[in-house]
């Protein structure tokens, strides 16, 4: 027992210094690094890892085109929608507002984006309850196959790997 005589752990405390060295007899660095590269074991052994690299951003800016259906400057690219007909990058909104336009709306129903490029006219039965909802409509807006030229251009600033 220790002085509290309540029992508990009879181990001392085992604390490293900076300048001590590890169970192999190699002194440990501050950082954890072992040199350029680090140390890994394998079956034949401790071989050097290459040290990571951070890959090199694109010095060109985010293109920032104007929407060909209200003709404001598209400041979230990432957001926005293919155009059916042009391919040409459109808000996301403005395409919410045209399929609203030109479906008939029911009382609860709303239209949601559901993924993949599709479009669903949504029926909610509970309007503050989101959770119950049935799909009454899906409207396929993006081609999975044909990917947006424009897409092609923004996905280099966006994914390094």
């Amino acid at each position: 027992m220790n002085g509290s005589e309540r029992g508990g752990n009879r181990r001392a405390p085992r604390r490293r210094r900076r300048d001590s060295e590890n169970w192999q007899g190699r002194k440990e660095r501050k950082d954890g690094g072992s040199g350029p590269g680090q140390l890994e074991k394998g079956r034949n052994g401790f071989f050097e890892r290459p040290r990571w690299t951070a890959p090199v951003m694109s010095g060109e800016p985010i293109p920032t085109p104007d929407c060909p259906w209200c003709g404001k400057p598209i400041r979230d690219i990432s957001s926005a929608i293919q155009d059916k007909a042009s391919g040409r990058a459109v808000h996301f909104d403005c395409v919410i507002e045209r399929i609203t336009g030109g479906e008939s709306l029911e009382p609860g129903d709303a239209v949601a984006y559901i993924g993949g490029g599709r479009f669903g006219v949504v029926h909610f039965n509970n309007l503050p309850d989101t959770k119950d909802f049935k799909i009454k409509k899906i409207l396929e807006w993006e081609d999975k196959e044909n990917r947006a030229e424009w897409r092609k251009t923004i996905s280099d600033h966006f994914s390094m790997t």
